[in-house]
């Protein structure tokens, strides 16, 4: 195992790489060890658990939401969970974000752990504290920054995850390459997805490239004042088609990467949007969809990167280097219409 010690504002966290699952046992004090997990990584890999205290919640993105947060807190009530709990999710990012939720929120806040087991939580959802839920199609409407103790990667997860959720996380890290990688992206479009998934070290490597770039970004900026939101690149649309079209959130991010390129053609001048379109396609990802673009602009409307009459919204000026400007509705509106 290989472990970063990473300093945040209020807290270090433990990355700790090639880990097994088992190893958990010798890091936390097992007495007061809650394992909060979903129905498809129990069916799987409910061994694991074996002997341990866990929660079975629904899994998906439908079941984010206030009363998958109470049926936790309950759980936790009636196995005695007190504030010395350590509460540890193990899951994909629905898991992570609920379960750091809650642990935010448990008796005034109790120690919170991750075990991502999907590509997106791993290089993505689970890192940089942010914690939360949705409140109906609006995403992570209500939530809190609240970093974790420690994640814990164990690459064995991925030995069973379904073809689409590795093409779900590649889109994150196609993300992470468009704003601050430009090396990274020309790497991606000369391999493919079935590359990655035989080359266990090329995957270790990436995956910490990846975790490097998210954790250097929410140092600077944990709670999302400047630079963190351009982590945000593809999502303000994405995330306004996501719930209503029931996509898979890389899927969703996908389509908003497309669209966010083809705007920065008009705003920044950005010359590589063929670059993004065949590297996302070359991993599984879509380009286009056909969508409500009237009821995608209202649900925008209740972002919470909405600025007054605008949208802050991150754009491209070449490969690597990302920014955001504040762009009118209006404008936003007509450039999306445009290019649908």
């Amino acid at each position: 195992m290989k472990t970063w010690k990473v300093k945040f504002s209020n807290s270090t966290v433990s990355f700790v790489f090639d880990g097994k699952f088992a190893a958990i046992d010798k890091m936390v004090d097992k007495s007061n060890a809650f394992y909060i997990t979903d129905d498809n990584v129990y069916a799987l890999h409910g061994n694991k658990f074996k002997g341990k205290k866990t929660i079975v919640i629904p899994s998906g993105e439908e079941h984010k939401h206030q009363a998958t947060v109470d049926f936790i807190i309950e759980a936790l009530l009636n196995f005695g969970a007190t504030r010395e709990a350590l509460l540890i999710g193990v899951g994909g990012g629905v898991v992570t974000d609920m379960v750091g939720y809650v642990a935010g929120i448990y008796m005034r806040g109790v120690a919170v752990g991750f075990v991502p087991t999907t590509i997106l939580a791993m290089v993505d959802a689970s890192i940089g504290g942010k914690n939360g839920i949705d409140v109906g199609l609006y995403k992570n409407m209500v939530g809190l920054i609240r970093q974790p103790s420690f994640l814990l990667y164990d690459l064995d997860f991925l030995r069973t995850l379904p073809n689409h959720q590795w093409e779900n996380g590649f889109a994150e890290i196609i993300k992470h390459a468009a704003i601050k990688d430009a090396k990274m992206m020309k790497e991606l479009s000369c391999n493919s997805l079935t590359y990655y998934q035989k080359n266990k070290k090329a995957l270790q490597l990436l995956i910490e490239k990846n975790v490097q770039i998210k954790v250097k970004v929410v140092q600077k900026d944990e709670f999302e004042k400047g630079d963190r939101k351009l982590l945000n690149f593809g999502h303000t649309l994405g995330h306004a088609i996501e719930n209503e079209h029931a996509l898979l959130h890389g899927h969703a991010i996908s389509i908003g990467m497309v669209y966010a390129s083809k705007i920065s053609q008009v705003l920044q001048g950005f010359s590589e949007t063929g670059l993004i379109i065949d590297t996302l396609k070359k991993y599984g990802l879509p380009t286009s969809m056909r969508f409500n673009i009237d009821h995608a602009i209202q649900v925008m409307q209740k972002d919470k990167k909405k600025a007054g009459a605008g949208m802050q919204y991150v754009l491209l000026k070449k490969v690597g280097q990302a920014l955001y400007e504040t762009v009118p509705m209006k404008s936003l509106e007509k450039l999306i219409k445009l290019y649908s």
